[in-house]
């Protein structure tokens, strides 16, 4: 095999751990708007938890699409 292809196939697998990360992160930041978790009141607490399902369903809906394509 190729040098070339192997190091592009190691970065296209770096590459999308660390997308799934960064997405990860941004959801959960967008969620609970930046503040921590202590500094939310009841209404904000429960908007990001419906934030955070939505974003889990979000992924199921991603997986299983997936595999049909």
């Amino acid at each position: 095999m190729d040098v070339n292809r192997l190091i592009s196939m190691f970065m296209s697998i770096f590459m999308k751990k660390i997308v799934n990360i960064a997405v990860n992160k941004g959801v959960e930041y967008a969620a609970s708007r930046g503040k921590p978790e202590a500094a939310m009141t009841d209404a904000e607490r429960a908007q990001a938890q419906a934030g955070r399902e939505m974003a889990a369903r979000s992924k199921q809906i991603r997986a299983a699409t997936r595999r049909f394509f």
